[in-house]
Protein backbone atom coordinates (compact mmCIF):
# COMPACT_ATOMS: atom_id res chain seq x y z
CA UNK A 1 0.00 0.00 0.00
CA UNK A 2 0.92 3.57 -1.05
CA UNK A 3 1.31 5.45 2.16
CA UNK A 4 0.55 9.87 1.73
CA UNK A 5 1.26 12.44 4.19
CA UNK A 6 -1.07 15.56 3.94
CA UNK A 7 -2.06 18.43 5.57
CA UNK A 8 -5.80 19.79 6.11
CA UNK A 9 -5.58 23.43 4.14
CA UNK A 10 -5.56 25.68 7.67
CA UNK A 11 -5.53 22.44 10.32
CA UNK A 12 -2.45 21.82 11.62
CA UNK A 13 -3.27 17.61 12.11
CA UNK A 14 -1.14 15.47 9.58
CA UNK A 15 -2.50 12.41 9.01
CA UNK A 16 -0.98 9.06 7.06
CA UNK A 17 -3.56 7.86 4.34
CA UNK A 18 -3.74 5.60 2.30
CA UNK A 19 -5.80 4.20 -1.01
CA UNK A 20 -7.54 0.35 -1.34
CA UNK A 21 -8.54 1.21 -5.12
CA UNK A 22 -10.01 -2.08 -7.03
CA UNK A 23 -11.76 -1.95 -10.38
CA UNK A 24 -14.89 -1.08 -11.05
CA UNK A 25 -18.07 -3.46 -11.45
CA UNK A 26 -21.41 -3.25 -12.42
CA UNK A 27 -24.26 -4.35 -10.40
CA UNK A 28 -27.82 -3.61 -9.58
CA UNK A 29 -28.42 -1.47 -5.78
CA UNK A 30 -30.43 -3.98 -3.57
CA UNK A 31 -31.43 -2.92 -0.10
CA UNK A 32 -30.73 0.73 -0.22
CA UNK A 33 -32.10 3.99 1.15
CA UNK A 34 -31.34 7.41 0.05
CA UNK A 35 -28.24 9.08 2.21
CA UNK A 36 -29.63 10.78 5.23
CA UNK A 37 -33.00 9.46 4.87
CA UNK A 38 -33.96 8.82 9.11
CA UNK A 39 -35.49 5.46 10.03
CA UNK A 40 -39.26 5.73 10.53
CA UNK A 41 -39.67 5.43 14.00
CA UNK A 42 -42.10 2.76 16.03
CA UNK A 43 -44.28 4.14 18.68
CA UNK A 44 -43.35 2.65 21.95
CA UNK A 45 -40.18 0.87 20.24
CA UNK A 46 -37.50 2.44 17.64
CA UNK A 47 -34.08 2.25 16.61
CA UNK A 48 -31.95 4.81 18.20
CA UNK A 49 -28.59 6.04 16.76
CA UNK A 50 -25.64 4.25 19.45
CA UNK A 51 -22.59 5.14 17.07
CA UNK A 52 -22.22 7.11 14.33
CA UNK A 53 -19.47 8.59 11.98
CA UNK A 54 -19.35 11.44 9.37
CA UNK A 55 -18.61 9.87 6.22
CA UNK A 56 -16.23 11.84 3.33
CA UNK A 57 -15.76 11.51 -0.03
CA UNK A 58 -11.83 9.77 0.03
CA UNK A 59 -10.95 12.54 -2.87
CA UNK A 60 -11.71 14.98 -0.56
CA UNK A 61 -8.61 13.72 1.56
CA UNK A 62 -6.08 16.11 0.12
CA UNK A 63 -6.00 20.30 0.58
CA UNK A 64 -7.05 20.97 -3.07
CA UNK A 65 -9.73 18.09 -3.49
CA UNK A 66 -7.46 15.83 -5.59
CA UNK A 67 -6.45 12.61 -4.11
CA UNK A 68 -3.29 11.25 -3.32
CA UNK A 69 -0.94 9.76 -6.04
CA UNK A 70 -1.16 5.92 -6.17
CA UNK A 71 1.13 3.70 -8.23
CA UNK A 72 -0.49 1.36 -10.51
CA UNK A 73 0.49 -1.60 -8.95
CA UNK A 74 -1.91 -0.25 -5.79
CA UNK A 75 -4.90 0.13 -7.74
CA UNK A 76 -6.68 -3.13 -7.38
CA UNK A 77 -7.17 -5.54 -4.29
CA UNK A 78 -10.02 -8.04 -5.15
CA UNK A 79 -11.00 -10.33 -2.52
CA UNK A 80 -10.47 -8.02 0.62
CA UNK A 81 -11.96 -8.20 4.04
CA UNK A 82 -12.23 -4.82 6.21
CA UNK A 83 -12.69 -4.99 9.97
CA UNK A 84 -13.59 -1.47 11.63
CA UNK A 85 -13.75 -1.27 15.63
CA UNK A 86 -15.98 0.97 17.27
CA UNK A 87 -17.38 2.31 20.74
CA UNK A 88 -21.37 2.89 20.85
CA UNK A 89 -22.47 5.07 23.40
CA UNK A 90 -25.86 2.98 24.60
CA UNK A 91 -26.65 -0.11 24.57
CA UNK A 92 -29.18 -2.40 23.82
CA UNK A 93 -30.69 -5.90 23.02
CA UNK A 94 -30.93 -6.47 19.46
CA UNK A 95 -28.58 -3.71 16.70
CA UNK A 96 -28.18 -3.22 13.12
CA UNK A 97 -25.39 -1.61 11.01
CA UNK A 98 -25.17 0.77 8.45
CA UNK A 99 -23.18 1.02 5.27
CA UNK A 100 -22.74 3.82 3.12
CA UNK A 101 -21.68 4.57 -0.45
CA UNK A 102 -22.59 7.94 0.16
CA UNK A 103 -19.66 9.21 -1.96
CA UNK A 104 -19.50 6.41 -4.61
CA UNK A 105 -19.60 6.74 -8.21
CA UNK A 106 -20.22 2.90 -9.00
CA UNK A 107 -22.39 0.02 -6.77
CA UNK A 108 -20.97 -0.65 -3.73
CA UNK A 109 -20.87 -5.09 -3.09
CA UNK A 110 -21.01 -6.28 0.19
CA UNK A 111 -20.39 -9.92 -0.25
CA UNK A 112 -20.82 -10.65 3.98
CA UNK A 113 -20.24 -8.94 7.05
CA UNK A 114 -20.39 -10.17 10.65
CA UNK A 115 -20.54 -7.96 13.70
CA UNK A 116 -18.73 -8.99 17.34
CA UNK A 117 -17.35 -8.22 20.46
CA UNK A 118 -13.78 -6.67 20.22
CA UNK A 119 -10.84 -8.36 22.25
CA UNK A 120 -7.82 -5.88 20.90
CA UNK A 121 -6.11 -5.28 17.69
CA UNK A 122 -9.05 -6.26 15.37
CA UNK A 123 -9.31 -9.76 16.87
CA UNK A 124 -12.97 -10.39 18.14
CA UNK A 125 -14.56 -12.82 20.84
CA UNK A 126 -15.88 -16.01 18.54
CA UNK A 127 -18.43 -16.90 21.06
CA UNK A 128 -20.30 -13.57 20.38
CA UNK A 129 -19.71 -13.07 16.38
CA UNK A 130 -23.08 -13.33 14.39
CA UNK A 131 -23.50 -12.58 10.75
CA UNK A 132 -24.90 -9.59 9.40
CA UNK A 133 -27.71 -10.29 6.74
CA UNK A 134 -29.63 -7.77 4.52
CA UNK A 135 -33.95 -8.64 3.75
CA UNK A 136 -32.56 -12.17 4.09
CA UNK A 137 -29.70 -12.31 1.83
CA UNK A 138 -25.96 -12.37 3.10
CA UNK A 139 -24.89 -9.03 1.14
CA UNK A 140 -26.08 -6.40 -0.56
CA UNK A 141 -25.21 -4.01 -3.24
CA UNK A 142 -25.58 -0.42 -2.50
CA UNK A 143 -26.02 1.93 -4.93
CA UNK A 144 -23.97 5.33 -5.51
CA UNK A 145 -25.28 8.15 -2.85
CA UNK A 146 -26.92 5.98 -0.80
CA UNK A 147 -26.88 4.35 2.54
CA UNK A 148 -28.08 0.53 3.59
CA UNK A 149 -28.71 -0.62 6.72
CA UNK A 150 -28.33 -4.18 7.68
CA UNK A 151 -31.52 -6.79 9.20
CA UNK A 152 -31.34 -6.04 13.22
CA UNK A 153 -30.32 -8.84 15.01
CA UNK A 154 -30.15 -9.65 18.55
CA UNK A 155 -27.33 -8.98 19.86
CA UNK A 156 -26.27 -7.61 23.49
CA UNK A 157 -25.24 -3.62 23.24
CA UNK A 158 -23.16 -2.10 26.45
CA UNK A 159 -22.58 1.72 26.32
CA UNK A 160 -18.73 1.92 25.41
CA UNK A 161 -17.52 -1.60 24.93
CA UNK A 162 -16.07 -2.09 21.55
CA UNK A 163 -18.04 -4.03 18.61
CA UNK A 164 -16.40 -5.13 15.76
CA UNK A 165 -17.70 -5.00 12.47
CA UNK A 166 -16.02 -7.42 9.28
CA UNK A 167 -16.98 -6.47 5.42
CA UNK A 168 -16.05 -8.61 2.48
CA UNK A 169 -15.89 -7.37 -1.09
CA UNK A 170 -15.13 -10.10 -3.71
CA UNK A 171 -14.95 -7.95 -5.91
CA UNK A 172 -12.85 -5.14 -6.82
CA UNK A 173 -14.41 -1.63 -5.92
CA UNK A 174 -12.78 1.98 -5.58
CA UNK A 175 -12.22 3.26 -1.85
CA UNK A 176 -14.63 5.92 -1.95
CA UNK A 177 -17.04 6.51 1.21
CA UNK A 178 -14.37 7.21 4.39
CA UNK A 179 -14.72 8.37 7.78
CA UNK A 180 -11.24 9.34 9.87
CA UNK A 181 -12.83 9.09 13.27
CA UNK A 182 -9.98 8.58 15.54
CA UNK A 183 -11.54 6.50 17.80
CA UNK A 184 -11.80 3.62 15.38
CA UNK A 185 -9.83 1.75 13.47
CA UNK A 186 -9.33 -0.72 11.06
CA UNK A 187 -7.65 -3.58 9.49
CA UNK A 188 -7.57 -5.51 6.11
CA UNK A 189 -6.86 -8.94 5.55
CA UNK A 190 -6.83 -10.74 1.80
CA UNK A 191 -9.62 -13.12 1.68
CA UNK A 192 -13.22 -13.60 3.10
CA UNK A 193 -11.91 -13.60 6.97
CA UNK A 194 -15.34 -12.04 8.63
CA UNK A 195 -15.70 -15.17 10.57
CA UNK A 196 -12.12 -15.33 11.46
CA UNK A 197 -11.22 -14.94 14.79
CA UNK A 198 -8.14 -13.39 14.49
CA UNK A 199 -7.17 -11.79 10.88
CA UNK A 200 -4.57 -13.60 9.33
CA UNK A 201 -1.95 -11.08 7.66
CA UNK A 202 -3.58 -8.51 8.93
CA UNK A 203 -2.84 -4.65 7.86
CA UNK A 204 -3.74 -1.44 9.76
CA UNK A 205 -5.97 0.77 7.42
CA UNK A 206 -5.28 4.48 8.29
CA UNK A 207 -8.84 5.02 6.99
CA UNK A 208 -11.88 4.16 8.22
CA UNK A 209 -14.41 2.74 5.35
CA UNK A 210 -17.79 1.83 4.20
CA UNK A 211 -19.32 1.46 8.10
CA UNK A 212 -20.79 4.56 9.64
CA UNK A 213 -23.26 4.02 11.74
CA UNK A 214 -24.71 1.53 14.67
CA UNK A 215 -28.39 1.88 15.90
CA UNK A 216 -29.97 -0.10 18.73
CA UNK A 217 -33.34 -1.00 19.52
CA UNK A 218 -34.94 0.98 22.25
CA UNK A 219 -38.05 -0.15 24.34
CA UNK A 220 -37.22 2.68 27.02
CA UNK A 221 -36.64 6.47 26.61
CA UNK A 222 -33.55 7.73 24.97
CA UNK A 223 -32.09 11.10 24.28
CA UNK A 224 -29.97 10.82 20.91
CA UNK A 225 -27.43 13.55 20.99
CA UNK A 226 -25.25 14.32 17.66
CA UNK A 227 -21.98 17.06 18.39
CA UNK A 228 -21.72 18.42 15.09
CA UNK A 229 -18.33 20.16 14.42
CA UNK A 230 -15.00 20.18 12.87
CA UNK A 231 -11.52 18.50 14.38
CA UNK A 232 -12.29 20.13 17.53
CA UNK A 233 -15.45 17.91 17.71
CA UNK A 234 -14.20 14.99 16.00
CA UNK A 235 -10.90 14.96 18.52
CA UNK A 236 -7.97 12.74 18.38
CA UNK A 237 -5.33 15.33 17.69
CA UNK A 238 -3.27 15.94 21.44
CA UNK A 239 -0.99 13.42 20.57
CA UNK A 240 -1.88 10.80 23.01
CA UNK A 241 -3.16 8.23 20.19
CA UNK A 242 -6.52 7.41 22.38
CA UNK A 243 -8.67 9.03 19.87
CA UNK A 244 -10.21 10.95 22.71
CA UNK A 245 -12.97 14.11 21.96
CA UNK A 246 -15.16 15.67 23.80
CA UNK A 247 -18.22 13.82 22.69
CA UNK A 248 -16.40 11.04 24.06
CA UNK A 249 -16.02 12.49 27.29
CA UNK A 250 -19.79 13.80 27.36
CA UNK A 251 -20.68 10.21 27.17
CA UNK A 252 -19.06 9.14 29.48
CA UNK A 253 -20.13 11.47 31.89
CA UNK A 254 -23.60 11.41 31.16
CA UNK A 255 -23.47 7.45 32.39
CA UNK A 256 -21.44 8.45 35.12
CA UNK A 257 -23.88 10.87 36.40
CA UNK A 258 -27.63 9.53 35.60
CA UNK A 259 -29.86 12.40 35.72
CA UNK A 260 -33.20 12.23 37.36
CA UNK A 261 -36.73 11.02 35.38
CA UNK A 262 -36.88 8.23 33.19
CA UNK A 263 -34.97 9.91 30.06
CA UNK A 264 -31.41 9.04 32.00
CA UNK A 265 -29.84 7.43 29.09
CA UNK A 266 -28.00 9.56 26.69
CA UNK A 267 -26.28 8.62 23.39
CA UNK A 268 -23.84 10.96 21.82
CA UNK A 269 -22.84 10.90 18.43
CA UNK A 270 -19.66 12.33 16.95
CA UNK A 271 -20.10 13.57 13.72
CA UNK A 272 -16.96 16.06 13.25
CA UNK A 273 -14.33 16.39 10.13
CA UNK A 274 -11.01 17.33 10.57
CA UNK A 275 -10.84 21.05 8.31
CA UNK A 276 -14.07 20.89 8.05
CA UNK A 277 -16.31 24.45 7.06
CA UNK A 278 -19.58 25.67 8.14
CA UNK A 279 -19.39 27.52 4.67
CA UNK A 280 -17.25 25.45 1.62
CA UNK A 281 -16.42 22.57 1.10
CA UNK A 282 -13.20 21.25 1.03
CA UNK A 283 -12.62 18.69 3.53
CA UNK A 284 -15.48 17.20 3.18
CA UNK A 285 -19.06 19.05 2.05
CA UNK A 286 -19.69 22.16 3.82
CA UNK A 287 -21.26 22.38 7.10
CA UNK A 288 -24.35 23.35 5.61
CA UNK A 289 -24.55 21.07 3.01
CA UNK A 290 -23.86 18.06 5.22
CA UNK A 291 -26.22 18.77 8.32
CA UNK A 292 -29.01 16.95 6.97
CA UNK A 293 -27.84 13.47 6.40
CA UNK A 294 -25.12 13.75 9.35
CA UNK A 295 -27.52 15.53 11.49
CA UNK A 296 -31.40 15.28 10.62
CA UNK A 297 -31.14 11.70 9.10
CA UNK A 298 -29.24 10.04 12.26
CA UNK A 299 -32.11 7.71 13.77
CA UNK A 300 -33.96 8.72 16.74
CA UNK A 301 -32.07 11.87 17.04
CA UNK A 302 -33.41 14.55 19.76
CA UNK A 303 -30.24 17.14 20.03
CA UNK A 304 -27.77 18.52 18.18
CA UNK A 305 -24.89 20.79 19.74
CA UNK A 306 -23.36 22.87 16.54
CA UNK A 307 -19.95 23.84 16.86
CA UNK A 308 -18.48 25.28 13.81
CA UNK A 309 -16.94 28.45 12.32
CA UNK A 310 -13.01 27.60 13.22
CA UNK A 311 -11.94 26.55 9.94
CA UNK A 312 -13.83 29.58 7.84
CA UNK A 313 -12.33 32.02 10.09
CA UNK A 314 -8.63 30.53 10.39
CA UNK A 315 -8.00 30.05 7.03
CA UNK A 316 -8.31 33.86 5.83
CA UNK A 317 -4.93 34.04 7.79
CA UNK A 318 -3.42 32.28 5.23
CA UNK A 319 -4.37 34.46 2.19
CA UNK A 320 -1.34 34.94 0.07
CA UNK A 321 0.53 32.35 2.22
CA UNK A 322 3.11 30.04 -0.48
CA UNK A 323 0.65 27.17 -1.44
CA UNK A 324 -2.37 28.00 0.32
CA UNK A 325 -5.57 28.73 -2.30
CA UNK A 326 -8.40 31.26 -0.41
CA UNK A 327 -10.30 32.37 -2.78
CA UNK A 328 -11.98 35.87 -1.83
CA UNK A 329 -14.76 35.06 -2.24
CA UNK A 330 -14.35 32.47 0.35
CA UNK A 331 -13.51 34.97 2.68
CA UNK A 332 -17.03 34.86 5.40
CA UNK A 333 -18.06 38.12 6.51
CA UNK A 334 -19.43 37.54 10.61
CA UNK A 335 -22.96 38.12 8.74
CA UNK A 336 -22.20 35.26 6.41
CA UNK A 337 -21.23 32.79 9.62
CA UNK A 338 -24.23 33.99 11.72
CA UNK A 339 -26.77 33.21 8.85
CA UNK A 340 -25.08 30.19 8.07
CA UNK A 341 -25.59 29.05 12.24
CA UNK A 342 -28.84 30.43 12.13
CA UNK A 343 -30.12 28.21 8.88
CA UNK A 344 -28.73 24.95 10.95
CA UNK A 345 -30.35 26.14 14.36
CA UNK A 346 -33.86 26.97 11.74
CA UNK A 347 -33.20 23.54 10.01
CA UNK A 348 -32.90 21.70 13.07
CA UNK A 349 -35.74 23.10 15.03
CA UNK A 350 -37.78 22.64 12.24
CA UNK A 351 -37.23 18.70 12.96
CA UNK A 352 -38.00 19.21 16.52
CA UNK A 353 -35.01 18.75 17.69
CA UNK A 354 -33.71 21.28 20.91
CA UNK A 355 -30.04 22.98 19.84
CA UNK A 356 -27.07 24.15 22.05
CA UNK A 357 -25.19 26.18 19.98
CA UNK A 358 -21.02 26.06 20.85
CA UNK A 359 -18.94 29.20 21.17
CA UNK A 360 -15.83 29.06 19.16
CA UNK A 361 -12.98 28.52 21.31
CA UNK A 362 -9.83 30.69 21.25
CA UNK A 363 -6.04 30.15 19.05
CA UNK A 364 -4.13 32.71 19.70
CA UNK A 365 -0.39 31.76 18.99
CA UNK A 366 -1.93 29.45 16.48
CA UNK A 367 -1.44 29.83 12.45
CA UNK A 368 -4.93 30.73 12.54
CA UNK A 369 -4.67 34.15 14.71
CA UNK A 370 -4.26 37.70 13.54
CA UNK A 371 -6.27 40.89 14.26
CA UNK A 372 -8.61 39.84 11.08
CA UNK A 373 -9.70 36.19 12.68
CA UNK A 374 -9.93 37.51 15.78
CA UNK A 375 -12.37 40.11 15.23
CA UNK A 376 -14.19 37.60 13.48
CA UNK A 377 -14.26 35.14 15.93
CA UNK A 378 -15.36 37.90 18.64
CA UNK A 379 -18.11 39.18 16.64
CA UNK A 380 -19.64 35.17 15.65
CA UNK A 381 -19.12 34.78 19.42
CA UNK A 382 -20.98 38.00 20.98
CA UNK A 383 -23.47 36.61 18.45
CA UNK A 384 -23.66 32.81 19.70
CA UNK A 385 -24.44 34.14 23.21
CA UNK A 386 -26.85 36.66 22.19
CA UNK A 387 -29.28 34.04 21.10
CA UNK A 388 -32.56 33.82 22.10
CA UNK A 389 -34.14 30.94 19.77
CA UNK A 390 -31.62 27.65 20.43
CA UNK A 391 -32.35 25.70 24.03
CA UNK A 392 -28.65 26.25 25.42
CA UNK A 393 -25.45 28.45 24.75
CA UNK A 394 -22.48 25.97 25.43
CA UNK A 395 -20.16 28.52 26.07
CA UNK A 396 -16.59 26.37 24.83
CA UNK A 397 -14.59 29.76 24.58
CA UNK A 398 -14.93 30.70 28.56
CA UNK A 399 -14.05 26.70 29.38
CA UNK A 400 -10.81 26.78 28.09
CA UNK A 401 -9.30 30.51 27.47
CA UNK A 402 -6.87 31.15 29.71
CA UNK A 403 -8.21 33.70 32.24
CA UNK A 404 -4.54 35.51 32.28
CA UNK A 405 -4.57 35.80 28.74
CA UNK A 406 -8.06 35.19 27.11
CA UNK A 407 -7.64 35.18 23.25
CA UNK A 408 -5.84 31.94 24.08
CA UNK A 409 -6.30 28.30 25.24
CA UNK A 410 -5.10 27.42 28.97
CA UNK A 411 -1.85 26.28 28.80
CA UNK A 412 -3.05 23.08 30.62
CA UNK A 413 -5.44 22.40 28.14
CA UNK A 414 -3.36 23.37 24.89
CA UNK A 415 -1.77 20.25 22.62
CA UNK A 416 0.80 22.24 21.72
CA UNK A 417 -0.05 23.96 18.56
CA UNK A 418 -2.30 26.52 20.10
CA UNK A 419 -5.46 24.93 18.50
CA UNK A 420 -6.34 22.00 19.74
CA UNK A 421 -7.12 21.01 23.01
CA UNK A 422 -5.64 18.54 24.55
CA UNK A 423 -7.23 15.53 26.63
CA UNK A 424 -7.90 17.93 29.79
CA UNK A 425 -9.18 20.50 27.52
CA UNK A 426 -11.52 18.25 26.06
CA UNK A 427 -12.98 17.17 29.31
CA UNK A 428 -13.17 20.30 30.34
CA UNK A 429 -15.24 21.13 26.92
CA UNK A 430 -17.61 18.31 27.67
CA UNK A 431 -17.98 20.04 31.26
CA UNK A 432 -19.30 23.15 29.54
CA UNK A 433 -22.63 20.93 28.26
CA UNK A 434 -25.55 21.47 30.54
CA UNK A 435 -26.11 17.90 30.65
CA UNK A 436 -29.48 17.85 32.40
CA UNK A 437 -30.56 19.73 29.00
CA UNK A 438 -29.64 16.94 26.76
CA UNK A 439 -32.30 14.52 29.23
CA UNK A 440 -35.03 16.57 28.50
Amino acid sequence: MTLVSYRFAGIGARLATGMLCLALFAAVAHAATPSGAPAAPIAGEHWVGSWAAAPLDFRQLSPLGTPPPVAPEDRAFPGLTLRQQLQPSVGGSRLRVRFSNRFGTAPLAVSAASVARGTGGGAISPASLQPLRFDGRPGLTIAPGSDAWSDGIDFAVEAGQTLVVSSYFERSTPLSTVHLQPSNATWRSNGNAVSAPRLPDAQRVPVNAFVTGVDVWAARAIRTVVAFGDSITAGGLDGDGGGNSYPQQLATLLRKSPGPGAAREVAVLNVGIGGNRLLYGGAGQSGLARFGADVLGQSGVTHVIVLMGTNDIGRTAFIGAPGQVVPASEIPTPEQLQAGLQQLVRQAREKGLKVLLGTIPPFGGSSYWNEHTEALRGAVNRWIRGRQDVDAVVDFDAAVRNPAQPLALLPAYDSGDHLHPNAAGLAAMAGAVDLQELRE
